[in-house]
């Protein structure tokens, strides 16, 4: 039975002498049989440190072999809990706590923010490459006496994330072993992974993204995967060429910063092995994914994912299906249906609530029941996306509902606005908000990153002719840079607190101040 699997099904998949990570940087070239054996010396070191079944082993590792060896013996060990490496000490300290960490997994050197928010509460380990290449643990201090080391069966939960919080407070996902598992094997029939496949890890591995899509659908298909320590645009076609890559996947921000340098230098790149491109995670506009088949030759298919259904729930078929620009696809190994404000399901090209339910799908957030007790309709898990499936199934997302715009009961999705925008020729990057109205309540609004000088009553004109009135921003903002998360979403909310307050700026090309990460 496919549910009734662990990570250790995961990492059996693979003939034992193929090539299954590789360290562009490093210079690190791991088989099957190598990679399993560094897992099996890290599991055990964790239990002669006395961590056991039922802890939490915190990871805050920037991307490379180090971050896939750890999360995997964290999650055969106990739980683990990968962190982002950019976090401040306050950050760290509030998911260290959170989580209950009983040991914090960092790089040999650096993570001074990670160490000192760790002070004497968490064990701290520093993983290090050791003579012959493979790697250990060196603890600062034991967590506690040694214990033996058991095998996780399916239902333990071998990963704990966080939402990522752009409009409330994150809340702890644990995912089970099965959920992982199933999820991988997802991926890998979705696009027909196989030994010969060469995945380009470019996505952070404390995300479900980059954990999931890019590494244990690799590792479940029998493939390759190669890990740079970061993504860099200037060196990404070298590399893809250099590393025979077959297939990547990233978010649309990422997409769009390829594309940019490509259309800057009029590249185009057709000599390489790629058989498709992925992009989930944060949404891929019309006009990036057809310059991106016209300037990289080879098909787009835009995913959808998120960290409580162990990342995907759909994704646009390969070629000959069709895949559709502006949807996200069709179901993957799971249900997916979009239903009413009641929970009844919703006919083809009616707009609802996306729901999902399935072996991959959280039985329910870690010790929150208020949020539970709102996050399922039955057994289906309430996304909070709204969206509509066309006839054939393919689902395309209209908007967050936390984010819909709601102009005098007029509600306005944001990503409608984005898209129409995103038509313009100098527009780069579009995010459309809402901007408190005396009478009202909402306006809309729009921040923009354009490539040329461009007023306020152009940008006005030109998404009047293509949108109904009340969904014409009625103020537009030219920034430098858009709010973003580590993984490339954009942060709505934190784009209207910046910019409502502020008069909006395109009509005298004054540019307004935002400020994020970038993916």
């Amino acid at each position: 039975m496919a549910a009734e699997l662990t990570l250790r099904d995961v990492l059996s998949a693979g003939e034992g002498r193929r090539t299954a990570l590789v360290s562009p940087d490093s210079g690190l070239n791991l088989s099957y049989d190598g990679l399993r054996a560094q897992i099996d010396v890290l599991v055990g070191r964790l239990a002669e440190l006395g961590i056991g079944q039922g802890d939490r082993v915190a990871i805050a590792l920037p991307n490379g072999p180090e971050a896939i060896l750890a999360f995997f013996a964290a999650a055969l060990t106990c739980t683990a809990a990968p962190l982002n490496p950019a976090y401040t000490e306050e950050e760290y300290r509030f998911f260290l706590a959170d989580t209950r960490a009983k040991a914090l997994i960092l790089p040999r050197e650096g993570a001074d923010a990670a160490r000192k928010a760790a002070g004497d509460q968490v064990p701290v380990f520093r993983i290090l490459r050791v003579e012959g290449g493979g790697y250990q643990l060196k603890p600062e201090r034991h967590a506690g006496p040694a214990r033996p080391a058991a095998p996780p069966v399916p239902d333990d939960t071998a990963l704990v994330l966080h939402t990522s919080g752009t409009t409330s407070t994150p809340k702890r996902v644990p995912i089970l072993h099965r959920a992982l598992a199933v999820s991988a094997r997802n991926i890998a029939a979705t696009y027909r992974l196989s030994p010969e496949d060469v995945a380009l890890c470019v996505m952070p591995l404390f995300h479900i993204h980059g954990i999931v899509a890019s590494t244990l659908a690799t590792l479940q298909s029998g493939g390759r995967i190669v890990v740079p320590d970061r993504f860099n645009v200037m060196g990404f076609w070298n590399l893809v060429k250099e590393q025979g890559a077959t297939w990547f996947s990233a978010t649309g921000a990422m997409h769009q910063m390829l594309i940019n340098r490509a259309k800057q230098r009029d590249e185009k790149h057709a000599d390489h092995r790629l058989r498709f491109i992925r992009s989930s995670s944060a949404r891929l506009p019309e006009p990036v994914m057809k310059d991106m088949e016209t300037y990289f030759a080879v098909p787009v298919l835009e995913a959808y994912g998120m960290t409580e259904a162990a990342h995907q729930m759909a994704s646009n078929p390969l070629p000959p299906a069709p895949r559709k620009p502006g949807t996200v696809g069709m179901a993957t190994g799971i249900d997916l249906s979009v239903v009413d404000e009641e929970g009844r399901r919703m006919p083809p090209g009616q707009i609802g609530e996306v729901v999902i339910r399935g072996d991959t799908i959280i039985r329910g957030y870690e010790n929150n029941p208020e949020a539970n007790a709102t996050a399922f309709f039955g057994d289906w898990f309430r996304t909070g996306d709204q969206g509509v499936l066309d006839q054939d199934g393919y689902l395309r997302l209209t908007g967050r509902l936390k984010e819909l715009i709601n102009r005098g009961g007029e509600k306005v999705s944001p990503i409608e606005v984005d898209e129409v925008l995103l038509m313009h020729p100098l527009v780069m990057e579009a995010v459309t908000f809402g901007r408190p109205h005396a009478t009202l309540g909402e306006e809309v609004a729009a921040a923009v990153i354009v490539k040329g000088p461009v007023s306020e009553s152009e940008l006005r004109s030109f998404c009047r002719d293509r949108l109904a009135k009340f969904k014409v921003p009625q103020s537009f903002y030219i920034v430098d840079a858009i709010p973003r998360t580590a993984t490339g979403k954009i942060q709505r909310k934190k784009v209207a607190e910046v910019l409502a307050g502020s008069g909006p700026s395109a009509e005298t090309g004054a540019r307004a101040k935002t400020s994020g990460d970038r993916a």
